[in-house]
């Protein structure tokens, strides 16, 4: 379970505990600047009993995002076109080293929690980029010419964030320790694109935040 401590993730881990009998959860220190991302995906591990494998990867180094470089202002909500905060090949790279793990651990299913309906437009959230990325990994892997091909699960990629609220109260998601927003602290900005996505799926869910409070 790819597992970076937001909301989208949360509900995913929540699932993949109850469709499958053992988990382990990948999250990333990417260079990020909303570190406290990883505390809420270490927490939320824990809350499984889940085996948690944090893997280094510093996209700072190649910069190009508003996440990872300081000098890149995060843009508030409604910014047209592909934001600021997309970080170059993210989904593809956590893909791939997923699937070099549940390979190594002869684990059969990958779990992202990709969106997209109500999301940032990421070009890596989209279905047709997951599609052909499974068809990449099937060619790449031993298990996939074997025929044992790694299963890539993306149960919230035609949901809207208001959907993804209310599966996650419904399967018992600790949606209190999720964290969403896209600047650190220890309180959410609520004007960043994530805050305001968050915030839109818990209000047309008419379901309050627990995170908040």
């Amino acid at each position: 379970m790819l597992l970076s401590g937001g909301l989208d993730s949360t509900v995913c881990t929540a699932l993949a505990a109850r469709d499958h009998d053992a988990l382990l959860t990948l999250s990333f220190d990417y260079g990020q600047r909303h570190r406290a991302e990883l505390e809420r995906a270490a927490s939320i591990a824990r809350h499984y009993g889940a085996e948690q494998l944090v893997v280094s990867i510093d996209a700072s180094q190649w910069g190009g995002s508003a996440l990872t470089d300081p000098a890149i202002a995060i843009p508030e909500a409604g910014t047209e076109g592909i934001p600021a905060t997309y970080v170059p090949a993210r989904n593809l790279i956590f893909l791939s080293v997923a699937m070099g793990v549940a390979e190594a651990r002869d684990a059969d299913v990958v779990v992202i929690g990709v969106n997209a309906l109500d999301y940032s437009g990421y070009p890596d959230c989209r279905p047709e980029f997951v599609d052909s990325f499974r068809i990449t990994a099937a060619l790449a892997l031993k298990r996939g010419v074997e025929g044992r091909p790694v299963t890539i699960e993306t149960p919230l990629i035609d949901r809207t964030k208001a959907d993804i609220v209310r599966l996650g109260v419904d399967v018992g998601a600790p949606l209190h320790l999720s964290w969403s927003c896209y600047r650190d602290g220890s309180v959410p900005c609520g004007e960043c694109d994530a805050c305001h996505l968050r915030a839109k799926g818990f209000a047309e869910a008419s379901i309050a935040d627990p995170a908040l409070a």
